[in-house]
């Protein structure tokens, strides 16, 4: 990772104040994208449609308008909408695909000032653990090009690591914005379901799980993206009220699970590692109880996936069976996978689901906040799906991922924070989960265990 570059914090108040402006800071945000090139974090850049949209920040501050990210240049992962942008899903299919208009969260980001500077790289369809695709090839680690970011968002994570910009925006459905900032030793986090409002996009092949997630180098600058993208709104559904953070964080009920009350393999430094962050969190004052979540036997990441499996299948099946050799071979299978589980199986991962998100709510009836792994491991070489080995044990290619996709069933916030490092100076992360609607306590939460952390 490069030194970091000032927070987003930091960029708006130095660019409200004149003493520098939006286009400079724009400018110096491709300087940087292009001198990192061989990263492929940013796969997408448009300096002429950038430095416009910097002017034009630059001019509504001099009529006097205020705005909490003026000028704050941020990347956005490859399967979200931004009016004018090529977004592609990291899929050839759609190559020279220009995004009619944008998402709503990015509506507002343009609106609190901040200036896409690239997009950001993703795996196909947002749908894998590692980020590369046939279309632009892989997304490597900062800290070391022989290993893999993680996925699917791991461009923006990438983006963030090596000091790039200083906010990027990415989506997670399983957690896509939460493994990659743990990967690369940032911070990354997942709202609750319908916090920040989705779309207008592409059709999702998740069922109601991905969210619009914020990833920054800290907590903070993570709250300012969160309030100026969260918010009903009548175009999307689902979107939901959050609730007012807690006043006083000293008295939330907070558990400490090791495993997620999974029998999985966790590597001995990140367990460790773990186990140490806990007691110096602990030590600050805070109430944390060894205690697991209880789950119904069958309530497995295999028991979920047909349904990621089978909403690939609706919308690419068809030209699968034309042309298979069109997609990213992972995808294919996975692909080819969903063609073939019957209606029965796919509503038998549904009652899964439900299983998942009941457990949490019992769980959470009891506790404010749950502290566990992000991942059970460091990076890995990005040309494997997965580590070999976790915890001594060999590894199935979704073993990296077990702590994460819960989460996501359960519609619940959660958030990542950088932990410790390996020997080598490789990150893992603190996973900090909430109930559903409890965003802001949470990320006030973390704000305060991030600064226990670092010091």
């Amino acid at each position: 990772m490069t030194e970091r570059n000032n927070s987003a914090r930091e960029i708006a108040a130095n660019i409200s104040a004149g003493r520098t402006s939006a286009v400079e800071t724009a400018k110096a945000a491709l300087t940087r994208i292009e001198a990192a090139r061989a990263l492929n974090a940013v796969v997408t850049i448009d300096p002429a449609r950038t430095l416009a949209d910097a002017a034009a920040v630059d001019a509504r501050l001099r009529s006097g308008e205020a705005m909490p990210l003026a000028g704050v240049p941020i990347v956005v992962k490859d399967n979200i909408w931004a009016a004018g942008w090529r977004i592609t899903q990291g899929s050839r299919l759609f190559a020279n695909f220009i995004a009619p208009q944008d998402a709503i969260a990015i509506e507002r980001l343009r609106e609190a000032g901040a200036v896409i500077i690239g997009i950001g790289a993703t795996s196909e369809f947002a749908s894998k653990g590692v980020t590369t695709s046939q279309l632009f090839g892989p997304t490597l680690h900062p800290l070391d090009p022989t290993l893999t970011p993680g996925g699917s968002s791991g461009g923006p994570a990438a983006a963030v690591a090596a000091g790039l910009v200083p906010l990027a925006i990415g989506t997670d459905a399983g957690g896509s914005s939460r493994r990659p900032p743990a990967h690369v030793g940032v911070a990354g986090f997942k709202p609750s379901y319908g916090a920040i409002p989705y779309g207008p996009g592409f059709a999702e092949p998740f069922f109601g799980l991905s969210v619009i997630a914020p990833i920054a180098a800290d907590v903070a600058d993570i709250a300012l993206a969160f309030e100026a993208m969260a918010g009903v709104d009548p175009r999307d559904p689902d979107s939901a009220v959050v609730a007012r953070e807690a006043e006083d964080i000293t008295d939330l009920r907070i558990a400490f699970s090791p495993r997620l009350g999974l029998d999985v393999a966790v590597d001995d430094v990140v367990a460790n590692g773990l186990a140490s962050a806990v007691e110096r969190i602990a030590a600050t004052g805070l109430r944390i109880a060894h205690r697991d979540p209880v789950w119904l036997a069958g309530a497995t990441e295999e028991a979920i996936m047909p349904l990621q499996h089978a909403g690939l299948a609706a919308l690419y099946g068809d030209t699968f069976r034309k042309d298979p050799n069109v997609f990213d071979p992972d995808i294919a299978r996975q692909i080819e996978r969903g063609l073939t589980w019957s209606g029965s199986e796919v509503a038998g991962a549904l009652v899964a689901s439900t299983a998942i998100a009941n457990a949490f709510a019992a769980f959470f009836s009891e506790v404010d906040l749950l502290l566990a792994p992000t991942v059970p491991c460091v990076a890995w070489p990005f040309t494997q799906l997965g580590p070999e080995t976790i915890g001594g044990r060999a590894a199935s290619p979704r073993a990296h991922a077990v702590f994460t996709p819960f989460v996501n069933h359960a519609r619940l916030p959660a958030i990542s924070i950088p932990c410790g490092t390996d020997e080598r100076g490789l990150p893992f992360g603190l996973q900090i989960i909430a109930r559903r609607g409890q965003d802001r306590t949470l990320l006030r939460a973390a704000q305060h265990i991030e600064s226990v952390l670092r010091a």
